[in-house]
């Protein structure tokens, strides 16, 4: 595993960071939910990404715990584990990485640390879900030996943290 990538919670310093990041290095669909209105970084759209990661993970009552992944101390993209309805102790995980740094194992560090993090608060499991079209997951799965399988026009894999 990289050493060089680390996970660090969100908080509003880091959420600037974040956001140069997603404008300098990934699509706004990748990122966040869709905006109204022409494509690429418009002011309604930054505003737009960090209204959703204040109401997401830094509000009073987060639904979620969103990291900042960095790679040698640099933002390069967001990683989060946000609790299941009706799954005491399963997390769903999500993760986005910048276009310039994918493939390059960060994912896969990421990955790990995700699950480290999981386990320490005490969940027995972790869901990805992504698209058949997302290669780069489903091989991340693969290599730690879980299976996607279909559900819907999704992929789903479980990955059990106690024995």
């Amino acid at each position: 595993m990289r050493s060089d990538v680390t996970l660090h919670p969100l908080d509003r310093a880091r959420l600037q960071d974040l956001l140069h990041a997603a404008v300098e290095d990934a699509d706004p669909l990748e990122v966040m939910p869709p905006v109204p209105g022409p494509g690429g970084w418009t002011t309604e759209r930054r505003s737009a990404f960090v209204r959703f990661h204040e109401s997401r993970s830094l509000s009073a009552h987060p639904v979620e715990t969103t990291f900042v992944i960095a790679v040698s101390g640099r933002v390069v993209g967001a990683a989060r584990l946000c609790p299941v309805e009706d799954r005491d102790g399963t997390v769903e995980a999500g993760v986005w990485i910048g276009r310039s740094h994918r493939g390059t194992g960060v994912g896969s560090a990421v990955l790990e640390l995700l699950l480290d993090r999981a386990r320490a608060s005490g969940c027995d499991e972790v869901c990805v879900s992504t698209t058949p079209q997302n290669s780069a997951v489903r091989a991340l799965m693969a290599g730690i030996g879980t299976e996607l399988v279909a559900d819907g026009d999704e992929l789903v894999g479980r990955v059990r943290l106690t024995s």
